[in-house]
C-alpha cells in the first residue's frame, strides 16, 4: 500500500490519448482524458478548442490525482488494485469503481470507500481481486448502448488494465 500514483497516471494516459471530440462520446471534446466540462470546472472558467488541445499530461496531472487517485484512497489500495481502481474511476467515475470494488469484495456497495471496505480490501487476495475487478468492469461496459462504438477499445483496454495491475500484485 504505498503511493502508485506515477506509475498508474503513466499507463492511464497510454489509454486516454490525445484529443478527440467523437459524436457518439457524451463526454463531448476531450484530451488526455479530460472532457471540456471537467477542465472547465477544474479551472474556474469557460475554456475553447484550443485550450482543449493544448492540454500537457502536465497540466492535468494534478486533476487526475485529486479528482480521480485520492477519491477512490488510491494511496491506500494495493498496488495493481490501485491501478484498476483508478483507471475505472477516470472512465466510468470514481463512485462506480468503488461500487464495483465493493461488488468484487462482496461488501456492501455505498460507494464510498470507508473503513469497512478498506479491511475488506486488505483481507483480499490482491491479484484475485484484481481479476473479479475488471470481470465487473467489463460486463458493466458490454452493457452501455455505446459498446458496438467504442466496445473494442474498451476491450482492450480493460485487459491492458487487468494485465498490468495483476503484474503490480506481484
Amino acid at each position: 500500500m504505498k503511493n502508485n500514483f506515477d506509475a498508474a497516471f503513466a499507463k492511464l494516459l497510454k489509454h486516454e490519448g490525445a484529443f478527440s471530440n467523437h459524436p457518439a462520446d457524451k463526454g463531448g471534446m476531450t484530451n488526455l482524458g479530460v472532457t471540456k466540462a471537467v477542465w472547465e470546472e477544474w479551472l474556474g472558467h469557460p475554456v475553447d478548442e484550443k485550450a482543449m488541445r493544448a492540454l500537457t499530461p502536465e497540466m492535468v496531472k494534478p486533476l487526475y490525482k485529486r479528482k480521480y487517485w485520492d477519491k477512490v484512497c488510491g494511496d491506500d489500495l494495493p498496488a495493481g488494485v490501485d491501478y484498476c481502481v483508478f483507471d475505472a474511476a477516470v472512465n466510468s467515475g470514481p463512485g462506480r469503481a468503488i461500487k464495483w470494488l465493493q461488488q468484487a469484495l462482496g461488501v456492501t456497495q455505498d460507494g464510498a470507500l470507508g473503513p469497512k471496505t478498506l479491511a475488506a480490501v486488505k483481507a483480499a487476495d490482491a491479484r484475485l481481486l484484481v481479476e473479479g475487478y475488471n470481470a465487473t468492469r467489463i460486463a458493466f461496459l458490454k452493457d452501455l448502448p455505446t459498446w458496438n462504438v467504442f466496445g473494442r477499445g474498451w476491450d482492450r483496454r480493460v485487459a491492458e488494465v487487468k494485465y498490468d495491475a495483476a503484474k503490480m500484485t506481484a
